[in-house]
């Protein structure tokens, strides 16, 4: 298999002591890893980190291709007044991608806003926008918040599609993980 995001020694620093340290992890590809630990542990942060996003103060971090953004509240959510098809087509034409390739549309009414999606919804988008990218990983954040059963089970599927098609899937969560799993316990 090919590392698709290596880790060594890293970590972040801000004045009130660590958000992360001393992380050291191999991420192949169509492999799923999923970061738990508590609220306030550095799991969005180090997902962040991992895709390039965050800064580090410590280690580094090599990147074997894209590693793109899925749906991470409060950091990479969708734009309330545009609907699902202009997000696509948007992310389409940024990418330099309008009209190359199929990348599946998500299972989404295309003229929903962004503003009334559900927590699944956002999520899906993220995972198609992503998508176009082209990415050899995705990072998605909160995949076990907000979510019911059924719809955890959903978001599942469409992680699975993607790591079936050979795409490293990085996921946080506070507790249930599907994968191999990585458990951060804050460092402040």
């Amino acid at each position: 298999m090919t590392t698709v995001v290596e880790a060594r020694g890293l970590g972040a620093r801000t004045r009130r002591g660590w958000v992360f340290r001393d992380v050291d992890l191999d991420i192949e590809a169509g492999e799923r890893v999923t970061v738990t630990g508590p609220a306030g542990s550095g799991r969005t942060s180090l997902l962040l980190a991992l895709a390039g996003y965050f800064a580090t103060s410590a280690g580094s971090v090599h990147r074997r291709g894209v590693v793109a953004l899925g749906h991470v509240p409060g950091v990479h959510e969708p734009e309330p007044a545009l609907t699902v098809a202009e997000h696509v087509e948007e992310r389409r034409i940024l990418l330099g991608r309008r009209g190359r390739g199929r990348v599946e549309d998500p299972p989404l009414d295309p003229g929903t806003l962004g503003r009334d999606l559900d927590a699944l919804g956002r999520h899906l988008l993220g995972l198609t926008l992503a998508r176009i990218a082209g990415p050899a990983a995705v990072v998605v954040d909160d995949v076990d918040s907000g979510l019911s059963t059924v719809e955890r089970a959903g978001l599942d599927e469409a992680l699975e599609a993607l790591t079936a098609d050979g795409i490293a899937v990085i996921t946080a969560a506070r507790e249930s993980a599907t994968g191999r799993v990585f458990a951060l316990e804050g460092h402040r």
